[in-house]
């Protein structure tokens, strides 16, 4: 049997069917991750045997991947927050990918020391790796486009941008305390470079390119009439420069891509004062679209809505490879190291204490905190950070202990995340609908 021909047929209906039932699954109590996640199993060989991965082995392959998947993703997400930097939304966020991730860590290192018997490094890399919410995931919770206002899909938006970047220190701790990185004398080189400076240099440099790239586009076609077209790449352009310098400055890509969508988007608003964004137009501009791109009040408009149409159909194919290749991977991990009673612990316990502490004075009403703290999905973004540590000389038992904890998670979470999130968005919504 010809591997590659059976794996197209099984990749065109899989596209097929989603295309053809996406407004049907987004009235059922699914998501399409699920799907995905159940084609992944079918193909590994509890099914028919057509890929056999593993996460040690493929753990190189397994981190490209996800890292590339979740830029797409901080990518759209940063695109999609229009409210400006001086906006009292952005508190949320914050609090969120900052406070609450840090008592999620700290919980979850308490738990993995004192209860499953961790060495004090990895469980602090174990909550580091736990702790970030999904920003590819969780698509059904976030803003559905720059002018959507909700501060409830604002605050999972922002979350899932930020903390994906803001764990990346408590992952070089939990290395640094197992031995596999330079902490330096007294924690000082954690301190100044893995934390200060890698967070504030990431923030800076996608804050400056996505700007600075913006403007560029910007002038030349409205002075030139040139650089017309081709938003597709304009966008995949800026996310990896973005990455690409951050990293060679030592700082953190993800933080830096999320950045700089954040950067293009403002600098939308700066120059489209007052006006409703244009709507996205197709891949191939027409003449009409040709002079939106460049007219002086609607080419910021024009430019962000092309570049993030496009970022959404990535993220969309992004989505189904990487759960289609956790689907793959479930055949080999060693359940009996998952201690599944930490699962529920996590997502009823860890995850709405940390929202609790994270948002306490923020003025947040108890259904937002509450659908906030339920809301905690995780997937590739875990899935990102433990091949990396995997990759950084994690000693094998703890390997296989850790990708247990971790994939025993993520699955939990496509399945309880994804039936619960049509029906409680749903009355979510009707709630709001009923006091505007």
């Amino acid at each position: 049997m010809d591997a590659f021909a059976v794996w197209s047929v099984l990749a065109g209906l899989l596209l097929v069917l989603m295309a053809l039932a996406s407004t049907v699954l987004a009235r059922l109590p699914l998501s399409t991750a699920m799907l995905y996640l159940g084609v992944g199993v079918a193909v590994s060989p509890v099914g028919l045997d057509l890929a056999a991965a593993t996460v040690p082995t493929e753990a190189l392959l397994l981190e490209r991947l996800t890292e590339v998947v979740v830029l797409v993703s901080l990518f759209t997400a940063g695109l999609k927050m229009s409210a400006g930097l001086d906006d009292r939304s952005w508190l949320l966020p914050l609090r969120l990918a900052t406070v609450s991730m840090l008592v999620t860590v700290a919980c979850i290192t308490l738990i993995g020391w004192g209860l499953l018997g961790l060495p004090l490094g990895a469980a602090v890399l174990l909550g580091a790796v736990l702790a970030p919410t999904d920003p590819v995931l969780a698509s059904e919770v976030q803003l559905h486009e720059p002018g959507d206002r909700d501060r409830l899909r604002f605050a999972l938006t922002g979350e899932g941008g930020l903390n994906d970047g803001t764990a990346f220190p408590l992952v070089m701790l939990g290395l640094g305390l197992l031995g596999l990185h330079d902490l330096g004398a007294g924690g000082w080189r954690w301190l100044v470079v893995d934390l200060a400076w890698a967070v504030a240099a990431g923030l800076g440099t996608g804050a400056v390119l996505g700007s600075a790239v913006g403007r560029l586009v910007l002038h030349l076609r409205r002075e030139h009439k040139e650089a017309v077209g081709l938003d597709d790449f304009l966008g995949m352009g800026l996310i990896a420069l973005s990455y690409g310098t951050a990293v060679l400055l030592h700082a953190y890509g993800f933080l830096a891509v999320f950045a700089a969508a954040v950067a293009l988007r403002r600098l939308v608003r700066q120059q489209t004062p007052g006006s409703p964004p244009a709507p996205a137009q197709p891949s191939e501009p027409q003449p009409a679209d040709d002079a939106l791109a460049v007219h002086p009040q609607h080419a910021p408009a024009y430019m962000a809505g092309a570049v993030l149409a496009f970022n959404e159909q990535l993220e969309r194919i992004g989505e189904v490879v990487a759960v289609v290749a956790i689907g793959t991977l479930l055949w080999s991990v060693r359940w009996d190291l998952a201690s599944w009673w930490f699962v529920p612990v996590l997502l009823l316990l860890v995850r709405p204490l940390s929202v609790a502490v994270g948002l306490a004075g923020s003025g947040a009403s108890p259904a937002r905190r509450a659908l906030i703290g339920w809301f905690g999905i995780r997937g590739i973004g875990s899935l990102y950070y433990l091949a990396y540590a995997i990759n950084h000389g994690l000693p094998a038992p703890l390997a296989e202990q850790l990708t247990a904890l971790t994939l025993s998670l993520v699955v939990t979470s496509v399945v309880v995340h994804g039936t619960s999130v049509t029906p409680l968005m749903a009355a979510y919504e009707r709630r709001a609908r009923r006091r505007c």
